[in-house]
């Protein structure tokens, strides 16, 4: 539900940045879309990973491996939520059900294949990850451009610090299930290294539409300043695992990592009904 409501919070953040007056109609299908296409891609995650999910204590209490329900129960409901959800994103328009579709896919098909053979997987993953941001904008526009790319870049790149701090305090959990989510498939200095360069490319992209060559996407100074404190309160949390090296520091960093992007989609579009 946590994650389902996220994506949706993503998709309406990039909704109200890309339209010019707001229909509540459109607002409607875009959170109902969004919502069935995470739910969609989770059901059949926890589908063909119920084996899996059932070794590891952060998940041994789902629906599945819990026997609360049954595979073909949950194929059902995987099913209809992927045809509400794309129905539901093709009534705004054809290139917002593409997207959400391709999100769905990469999840599905690649992402979760790959997460039991090689830490690449979370790039894969990153993808479906900043789909959100972007569809609102596509919704918003039907329209792919350079303001939509940047809203992706800057979910793609944040997804990184936040997932690989996730794999770091639950490194054990994620073990007992054959899962090796960080980078070097260590918590060692490498991980927390790269942990650190991602949320610098990520505060850099921030910040990028203030200069004014991302089209429609603008920031003024204002909020550029917001954002790229944000920013820095992030890298602190980034640059202390690396100096702790432990799974409280990385936990810790992963809920800065939470607020950090709700707050700057809050930033972004509250800057651009006030300028």
């Amino acid at each position: 539900m946590r994650l389902a409501l996220s994506v949706v919070f993503s998709s309406l953040a990039g909704y109200l940045l890309g339209v010019d007056a707001v229909d509540f109609k459109t607002l409607i299908l875009l959170a109902f879309g969004g919502y069935f296409m995470v739910g969609a891609s989770n059901a059949f995650n926890q589908i063909i990973e119920k084996d899996l999910d059932a070794l590891m204590d952060r998940t041994k209490n789902r629906p599945i491996p819990a026997g609360r329900m049954s595979v073909s129960t949950a194929f059902i409901i995987a099913s209809i939520f992927t045809l509400l959800g794309i129905i539901i994103l093709y009534t705004i328009n054809k290139q917002t059900a593409m997207f959400g579709a391709i999100s769905i896919f990469l999840y599905t098909c690649v992402y979760t294949p790959l997460k039991t053979k090689t830490p690449l997987a979370v790039f894969v993953g990153a993808i479906p990850g900043a789909i959100p941001f972007m569809l609102g904008w596509v919704a918003a526009t039907d329209d792919f451009g350079i303001e939509p790319g940047t809203l992706f870049a800057l979910q793609f790149f944040w997804q990184f610090p936040h997932f690989w701090a996730i794999g770091w305090f639950l490194f054990d959990d994620y073990k007992k299930g054959g899962f090796y989510m960080l980078p070097t498939g260590k918590q060692d200095r490498g991980t927390a290294v790269q942990t650190i360069m991602y949320t610098i490319w990520t505060i850099i992209i921030s910040i990028i539409p203030v200069f004014g060559f991302t089209g429609r996407l603008q920031l003024s100074i204002f909020a550029a300043i917001m954002v790229f404190g944000i920013g820095l309160w992030m890298l602190y949390y980034a640059i202390r695992l690396f100096k702790k090296m432990t799974e409280n520091a990385a936990k810790q960093l992963m809920l800065v990592s939470v607020s950090y992007i709700t707050l700057v989609q809050i930033v972004y579009v509250i800057d651009k009904f006030i300028r």
